[in-house]
């Protein structure tokens, strides 16, 4: 999980959910609450950040209370029907870690486990109805604990991706399109990095056995349409972002001194493109990248604390070509968060 003190990688229009038969659809509990800021840029009705309180336990801290989603307007959303703590792959509950949770990257659609029955559902905020996800993909399969994986939803939040963390690691990643119930298989080995923008292509690593990186590019229908060992600098730096073409690779490189460039990999030719400075405050640190169109990404950069605690968020758009930003939406991450996760992570 991400706890305050840990940057943890990520790697991000509401649409119809699949049919009767392939998802059980309803409208699932969930509770408007407390007014707690101001919206900026960002639309009232979506997401900026999900989080789930922290509480002492003797000389440390667990999770506590729902899931709870902090929206554009200020108001918060408690996801009462959100499974909070997760039952491990021996059927134990663990009251001191919490589920894994995401967020659509346009912020309308979260996806989770579902306390009454356990299955992975997505909750559309715009309609308030919540879908199973389709087949064998709502249910853990064997040897697989409600921590033992990463969850990704496409920018739209028409897909998913589910990346399993088995102790055999023969559980295939699947890719989930919401719309149609179909699901496809990814490698075990393979690590999901994220979708492209439109959501028809997921980036993926891998280590090979000669201590290198692969990066590879998945279609929806599960198909390898690229692949490369990739350079050190490309391998060893993050956030990393796949652009629509499937071969475009953005990544940020921060500096010893802390200052952040831009580099751009085109996957089909092996090549790196010259390092661009990103014009951003010094106090901020990048956590997340994604391609908004050809020609423009949004960064998500994080501001901590004199400890190393994100204490808040900043979504900017950046220009490929000359590194400048400009600001999408900026907020506080609540002190009290145990664990928190941004759109599109």
């Amino acid at each position: 999980m991400k706890k305050l003190a840990i940057l943890a990688l990520a790697a991000a229009a509401t649409t119809a959910f699949a049919g009767a038969g392939q998802a059980e659809a309803r409208t699932g509990a969930a509770s408007a609450t407390t007014k707690t800021g101001t919206a900026t840029a960002a639309s009232t009705a979506q997401v900026r950040y999900a989080w789930v309180k922290s509480c002492r336990k003797k000389d440390y801290t667990v999770p506590c209370g729902p899931w709870i989603l902090s929206l554009g307007s200020g108001k918060t959303l408690a996801l009462t029907d959100a499974r909070v703590f997760p039952v491990t792959y021996e059927g134990k509950v663990d009251k001191e870690s919490a589920t894994s949770i995401a967020v659509s990257g346009n912020g309308r659609k979260v996806a989770y486990f579902r306390k009454s029955d356990g299955r992975l559902v997505v909750r559309d905020l715009a309609s308030g109805k919540v879908n199973a996800l389709p087949g064998k993909a709502a249910r853990l399969p064997k040897g697989v604990g409600m921590s033992d994986l990463d969850i990704f939803l496409s920018p739209a939040g028409d897909a998913a991706v589910i990346d399993y963390f088995d102790q055999d690691a023969k559980a295939p990643s699947l890719i989930v399109d919401l719309k149609s119930g179909k699901i496809r298989k990814l490698a075990a080995h393979s690590v999901v990095q994220g979708f492209s923008p439109d959501g028809t292509r997921v980036l993926v690593t891998d280590a090979t056995a000669e201590n290198t990186t692969e990066f590879a590019v998945y279609d929806e229908t599960g198909h390898k349409t690229n692949s490369q060992i990739v350079p050190q600098v490309v391998a060893n730096n993050t956030p990393i972002a796949l652009g629509d073409d499937g071969t475009s690779v953005a990544l940020i490189i921060t500096t010893p001194a802390g200052k952040q460039r831009l580099r751009v990999y085109d996957l089909a030719s092996d090549t790196v493109g010259d390092a661009v400075n990103v014009k951003v405050p010094a106090s901020e640190t990048a956590n997340r990248l994604e391609w908004a169109s050809n020609d423009s990404l949004t960064l998500w950069e994080l501001r901590n604390d004199s400890d190393g605690n994100a204490v808040g968020a900043t979504a900017r758009h950046l220009d490929p070509s000359s590194g400048s930003t400009s600001k999408i939406d900026s907020f506080k991450i609540k002190s009290k968060a145990w664990a928190w996760w941004l759109p599109g992570e």
